[in-house]
């Protein structure tokens, strides 16, 4: 897929690894100046590899889950690159999987720790964003959610309440900011092939995990991170200038019902 984003700058949370790499990579492609975002101490070479692209590129550390590195972080890339048009809120964790418990054995903590990135630093980001967009009347924010924002999976309730907050506040945003030219969309990925999952679930120690997962995914596989960077791809381009307070699954059919034969 080929669309027009020259001129255009976007930040890209999270984006060292994994769909939010793949998200960086392909805005860069099709013309964009990327604000690669991530923890400090992370993996640089998304930038690097943008720069090859004979795009401009700065990394920019920050966790999102606090609030004053996020302001920074936003008056940074906005110093350097004069305005942010697109933001892609990717950034994001959940509990490890040995860690995970029933609601009654939740660790409050662990809760907080979630929702503080999930959740908390997505509407940072936004806040601390839109302003910028709202004063030039135009631009494009992308949250990315979670299938299980959709349909709740156990053992993961922080989790899965973020993801679900994460949907109804990209609808809330859309309704507000519409009126400013700023569309807000948010794709929810099914299970995808990065990192972090190869090392829970796709690896021969628990294939069981992997085998068992993928039966609620009438593809039958997990997503390739550039299959998630396509669909957003797409809502971030003039392609989609129409489309604004949607959710969009790119899950494989997995929130469209299990694969029963009954």
């Amino acid at each position: 897929m080929q669309v027009d984003l020259k001129g255009t700058t976007a930040l890209v949370t999270g984006a060292a690894q994994g769909i939010g790499r793949a998200i960086a990579l392909a805005l860069a492609a099709n013309g964009a100046d990327i604000v690669v975002n991530d923890l400090p101490g992370a993996d640089q070479t998304t930038a690097d590899e943008i720069r090859a692209m004979g795009r401009r590129a700065i990394f920019l550390p920050a966790d999102i889950g606090r609030q004053d590195e996020v302001e920074r972080l936003v008056a940074g890339a906005e110093e350097q690159f004069g305005g942010i048009d697109i933001l892609v809120n990717n950034a994001g964790l959940n509990t490890p999987g040995p860690q995970r418990r029933k609601i009654h054995e939740y660790d409050a903590a662990e809760w907080h720790r979630v929702l503080g990135v999930d959740l908390h630093g997505l509407f940072y980001c936004c806040r601390a964003a839109t302003p910028g967009m709202v004063a030039r009347k135009s631009g494009i924010v992308l949250n990315i959610s979670s299938v299980m924002g959709i349909v709740p999976s156990r053992m993961q309730s922080a989790f899965v309440s973020a993801k679900a907050a994460v949907v109804n506040l990209t609808r809330s945003m859309a309704l507000e900011l519409a009126p400013f030219g700023i569309r807000v969309n948010a794709i929810a990925p099914g299970s995808t092939l990065t990192r972090g999952t190869r090392a829970l679930f796709y690896n021969d120690e628990n294939k069981h995990m992997a085998e068992s997962l993928l039966s609620h995914i009438p593809m039958g596989r997990p997503a390739e991170p550039e299959e998630i960077a396509s669909a957003a791809l797409f809502l971030v381009s003039p392609a989609a200038s129409y489309i604004t307070g949607i959710v969009l699954p790119v899950d494989g059919g997995w929130t469209a019902g299990y694969t029963r034969d009954w």
